[in-house]
């Protein structure tokens, strides 16, 4: 029988690609098996700036934690997580300061699992199984009112996510759901796939990476836009990724067509 690592939880099946996975591996991170990989690859042969615009979007990960850490943001919910290796919220907040707190959602399993070996120990860190179209289930969750207090300001994140939710699931009544039960001085933060520059690139590099799962629905600006709600953009807006508040070269993309795939802001509630 073959041994798998010790990071892999009982059960995996290895030879079917993960989405979370995937991700992991085009952040250069070790949570990953081959077949993660192959998938990967076939994708990038589409669209060969998938790996970079997956990094554009971990270091607007990186500048939007440490933003709501200097508005005084000490709790974070992180809808559609994945695994979080690789400079996750977790790890950026606690650096920061020890206390903060995080609660990683995710409805698949298989980032679910990873999640809970990889978070072990760290009791300042919850990862709760949900779908992100049951708001009341999420916020309602007893692991997540042990965690955060929503009476508190807090930094919310859906990166990479909402163009998961098709649109019968009606994602902006879901998101003024989110954004009804945040207190006042709290923090939304957004990245989307648009299709606005590169429509067929993204089609298929789509296509290959969710091999026939849960589809993505890129949407255009206006429509990104309306996920805020009434909530106050913050400048620079709605903006491509590596374009928001860079803070170094390593966030600013040397090749521009890197920011036509995916939309970045955020918006603070009054």
């Amino acid at each position: 029988m073959k041994r798998l690592p010790d990071w892999v939880p009982p059960g995996t099946d290895d030879t079917v690609p993960s989405a979370a996975r995937i991700y992991d591996y085009m952040l250069g991170g070790g949570h990953n098996f081959a077949v993660d990989r192959e998938a990967a690859t076939q994708a990038e042969q589409v669209v060969p700036y998938a790996r970079g615009v997956a990094r554009l979007n971990r270091a607007f990960l990186r500048r939007a934690v440490r933003f709501m850490i200097d508005q005084g943001v000490r709790q974070f919910l992180d809808i559609g997580s994945g695994v979080p290796t690789v400079g996750n919220v977790h790890e950026i907040a606690q650096d920061a300061d020890p206390e903060c707190r995080v609660v990683y959602v995710d409805h698949d399993p298989v980032a679910v699992a990873h999640s809970q070996l990889i978070l072990a120990g760290n009791d300042r860190t919850t990862v709760l199984k949900a779908d992100a179209r049951d708001p009341s289930r999420i916020l309602g969750d007893p692991q997540l009112r042990r965690q955060l207090d929503l009476d508190e300001p807090i930094g919310m994140l859906f990166l990479c996510m909402l163009h998961w939710i098709p649109d019968e699931s009606d994602p902006g009544g879901l998101m003024c759901h989110y954004i009804d039960a945040m207190a006042s001085e709290s923090y939304l933060a957004i990245t989307h796939i648009t299709e606005d520059y590169q429509p067929h690139q993204v089609r298929e590099g789509l296509r290959l990476a969710t091999r026939g799962g849960d589809q993505v629905t890129p949407r255009p600006y206006d429509e990104v836009l309306s996920l805020f709600g009434e909530l106050e953009l913050l400048e620079p807006g709605l903006v491509g990724c590596g374009t928001w508040r860079p803070a170094g070269p390593g966030d600013i993309a040397e090749d521009p067509t890197l920011n036509q795939f995916l939309y970045a802001g955020m918006a603070r509630k009054p």
